[in-house]
């Protein structure tokens, strides 16, 4: 069996930590190098129900993308609900180690992940990554469908391609448009609508979508019917499919090294929304008299 070091080694080559953004808090959280790794378990969130989950299953190092810490702290008190994450994972032996913008980054990285995930062919990178002699490095991908299909068709694939989630998909456009070219970004992505819309993707498929932004994009892009149209999914759905993928290169890893590694993705469903209520979008809003 490897140790916590070499599989930790294997996941820095796979996503070195000096591609992470640097305000980002990535690499390893807590564990001892010199243990034995048997299981990994890959997840978005280090939440309390995954370190339960990972301490379950007896892996030995739990994998995620979002960051334990992201703003720093002073304290690892266990009565503190991100205190009491690393408390359980110590005593029960199970590491930490986060990849969160350097797996954005990465050549394949999230944004890969989703665009399999929604049947798309990635073209390259939506913000190609200048230190990247190849090209293929960067923030989001630029994608093309196998054939053109409505705006409303491919929402409704996205829907049912990743995981379900109280928020669904949103569009912002004409359900009924055809769309050739899609943008993905895995995670928060409005930041890369102008961007989109520079590199020609009829459709831009990303999270978090805010409504300034997304307000200002369609003002501006009526000179091009509205192009492009946005799907709003929820921010945990666009970035789940990188695990599978993450945890398919580390068995590719274990096999070359003979070490028998056993990889588990959690499929706990950690995205914050539980519930949606309201009216159907094409409905008169409610209005209310204003009193004399």
């Amino acid at each position: 069996m490897p140790a916590l070091s070499d599989v930790i080694a294997a996941l820095d080559a796979l996503w070195p930590a000096d591609r992470a953004e640097d305000w980002d808090a990535v690499g390893t959280v807590c564990g001892d190098p010199d243990a034995e790794v048997t299981r990994v378990l890959f997840a978005v969130d280090p939440v309390q129900e995954v370190a339960d989950e990972a301490v379950r299953i007896g892996a030995g190092l739990l994998v995620t993308h979002h960051p334990l810490y992201l703003r720093g702290t002073s304290t690892v008190s266990a009565g503190t609900h991100k205190g009491r994450v690393v408390h359980d994972l110590i005593k029960n032996d199970v590491a930490l180690h986060v990849a969160h913008t350097n797996a954005d980054r990465a050549d394949p990285g999230v944004s890969d992940a989703l665009a399999g995930a929604l049947g798309l062919r990635v073209t390259g990178p939506l913000v190609p990554d200048e230190t990247d002699a190849d090209g293929r490095r960067g923030l989001g991908r630029l994608c093309e469908l196998d054939a053109p299909m409505s705006l409303a068709a491919f929402a409704d694939r996205a829907a049912q391609s990743l995981p379900g989630t109280a928020a669904g998909i949103r569009i912002a456009g004409d359900p009924e448009a055809e769309v050739r070219t899609v943008a993905v970004c895995g995670g928060s992505g409005d930041s890369l609508i102008e961007t989109a819309g520079r590199a020609g993707a009829d459709a831009f498929l990303t999270a978090d979508l805010r409504h300034h932004p997304v307000s200002e994009a369609q003002q501006k892009s009526r000179a091009s019917e509205g192009r492009p149209f946005l799907l709003d999914a929820a921010h945990w759905a666009t970035e789940w499919p990188w695990c599978e993928q993450a945890a398919a290169q580390l068995d590719q890893i274990s096999d070359r090294h003979g070490w028998g590694l056993r990889t588990h993705v959690s499929r706990i469903l950690t995205d914050p929304w539980t519930y949606r209520s309201g009216t159907p979008a094409n409905s008169a809003p409610h209005t209310q008299e204003q009193p004399a």
